[in-house]
């Protein structure tokens, strides 16, 4: 099983392919499944969608952040498919690396014309 750089080399690498074969130009959602077309090929475990809790003062709340992909419970996705990344984007993937358990963060703009340009990776 990957973990580390490892996982999430893996995981660019997979998305980069996706990018290659699909280009710019469609809804985040056609990247979405494809990507996890591709995780599942590498048997790479991942579930898309996830409902995340936070903890809100004393309480935890279920369902509040939902996150487009998590995988080997250990890398938090969000794809985006927009002309350009913007703060508010970077601040969504910290906030969720702040108010969950999750470490490493990628945030990935399939809208960009090389995948690399729009790709950052977050580490807490």
């Amino acid at each position: 099983m990957l973990t580390g750089d490892a996982l999430t080399s893996q995981i660019i690498g997979l998305a980069i392919e996706v990018h290659r074969y699909l280009g710019p130009g469609l809804l985040e959602s056609a990247y979405e499944q494809c990507l996890s077309y591709e995780l599942s090929e590498a048997r790479i475990p991942h579930e898309r969608q996830v409902a995340l809790a936070v903890a809100y003062k004393d309480t935890r709340i279920d369902m509040a952040l939902r996150a487009d992909m998590v995988v080997s419970n250990e890398v938090l996705v969000e794809l985006k498919a927009v002309e350009r990344l913007l703060p508010v984007h970077e601040a969504q993937v910290l906030t969720y690396l702040r108010l969950t358990s999750y470490r490493v963060g990628l945030l990935m703009n399939f809208n960009a014309m090389r995948l690399k340009d729009g790709l950052r990776r977050y580490v807490m």
